[in-house]
């Protein structure tokens, strides 16, 4: 029986363990020429385990003829070629539901840290600004008006949090779900202009890569906040950042960014931007979570059961 299943990337070595009692493990980086290795072993390859920072692309794809599963540490996908592996009968798995608390937190955190300045506070008492005088006036999360743009499983859990702060909720998607009781917005800059912070959730598609342009930034406004959980090409980033430097934007929180690890170095000088390093789902209970629905997806796969969660296209 072929049960071969290829490793991408180092992120995911602490599933071999798990792996290994009943599967043959190959893992691509720990090999020494890529390509070669790949020539080598890709014949056999039925499964491949990879990340939304190694991704799985079509070169990668191309040596292996016979995978039939690729399964994703992660919700989002992006950095697999999808339309490849739809080409060739190639089923996606990812791990969604388990980070969906995490990344609500992290944009919650986001939205208080940019609105009380608490990295800029951390830092003004770290330089030993406060015996000079008192930290400037900053402002309240309670009550504000908070925009939506993709009203999923995590945008749900976003606004759950929200209501404790009693916040005004509305949101933007493809689709209205009347079943939710918050306002819905067909126009995106519509939602942008009656917000007083706009958090993105939404997935990277060539649908909404720049979603978030330059007249949704300026119908946010000088005193709007961005916060940007989601995926960083979603968002216009040069438009952003001019936006910033501008004054025509309040202040933004970003766990994503366009060409990660890669950081527009004009976001390091303003105090109204908080910066993360994409790390939504990265506690040791999410990431342990995900982890087990890679295996045990994999494990599914080879023993002819249903894979417990597919991507849907």
């Amino acid at each position: 029986m072929n049960n071969n299943v290829l490793i991408i990337g180092s992120f995911l070595a602490g599933i071999i363990g798990r792996l290994e009692p009943e599967l043959e493990v190959h893992t691509l980086w720990t090999a020494a020429d890529p390509e070669a290795f790949l020539r080598e072993v890709g014949g056999c390859i039925r499964a491949v385990a990879t990340d939304a920072f190694s991704g799985a692309s079509a070169d990668i794809l191309r040596h292996l003829p016979n995978v039939e599963v690729i399964a994703n540490f992660g919700v989002g996908y992006d950095t697999i070629d999808a339309d490849y592996a739809t080409a060739h009968d190639i089923t996606i798995t990812n791990t969604p539901d388990v980070l969906n608390d995490d990344v609500a937190d992290l944009a919650i955190a986001l939205m208080l840290a940019v609105m009380r300045r608490v990295a800029a506070a951390d830092r003004f008492v770290r330089a030993g600004g406060w015996p000079d005088g008192p930290f400037p006036l900053t402002t309240r999360l309670s009550g504000k008006r908070l925009g939506i743009v993709g009203l999923g499983r995590i945008g749900k859990a976003v606004a759950r949090r929200a209501t404790g702060f009693e916040m005004d909720i509305a949101y933007h998607g493809r689709h209205e779900q009347p079943d939710q009781p918050y306002r819905y917005y067909g126009r995106l800059t519509e939602l942008a202009r009656d917000a007083d912070i706009l958090v993105i959730l939404v997935p990277e598609t060539p649908a909404t890569r720049a979603l978030i342009d330059g007249d949704v930034l300026a119908a946010l406004g000088e005193h709007g906040v961005l916060i940007n959980v989601a995926r960083g090409p979603v968002v216009d980033e040069t438009a952003l950042v001019a936006a910033l430097m501008r004054g025509r934007l309040g202040g933004a929180g970003l766990d994503v960014f366009a060409n990660e690890p890669h950081v527009p170095a004009e976001f390091f000088t303003l105090d109204s931007v908080v910066l993360t390093p994409h790390v939504g789902s990265a506690t040791r209970e999410t990431r342990a979570a995900m982890a087990d629905l890679v295996v045990r997806n994999l494990q599914a796969f080879f023993r002819g059961e249903p894979l417990l969660t597919p991507v849907r296209r």
